[in-house]
């Protein structure tokens, strides 16, 4: 089955992360893609630019809204994600404990919804 690991952090609180910290965050999520890649459970994943990037599209009354910026006001914001491939919720959830940000922000674990 396939899960999607949604990775939650404050963006005010990952800008105050020295350097060498951001450094060591990033080599520790170099080996956990490189682990889940080996162990044949990844599917997909990207981090994402900053919400400062972002636009929210709505349509209403046929009407084409765009608003610079997130769809909501959080403390935590959607910083990237993983795709994988676990066996059931239990395998997939020791997979997301293992992510970096874990420590710091939130992973959400959501299981993909199969169409057929």
């Amino acid at each position: 089955m396939q899960y999607l690991l949604m990775i939650y952090q404050s963006e005010a609180e990952a800008g105050k992360i020295d350097a060498a910290t951001s450094q060591k965050i990033i080599e520790e999520y170099g080996a956990f893609t490189q682990s889940i890649i080996q162990s044949g459970n990844f599917k997909a994943g990207d981090a994402l630019q900053p919400t400062s990037t972002a636009t929210t599209v709505r349509v209403r009354n046929g009407k084409t809204l765009t608003t610079d910026g997130p769809f909501a006001e959080t403390l935590e914001q959607l910083g990237g994600y993983y795709l994988i491939e676990a066996k059931d919720l239990d395998a997939a959830l020791a997979i997301a404990a293992r992510i970096p940000d874990a420590r710091y922000g939130s992973i959400e674990v959501r299981p993909i919804m199969v169409f057929e």
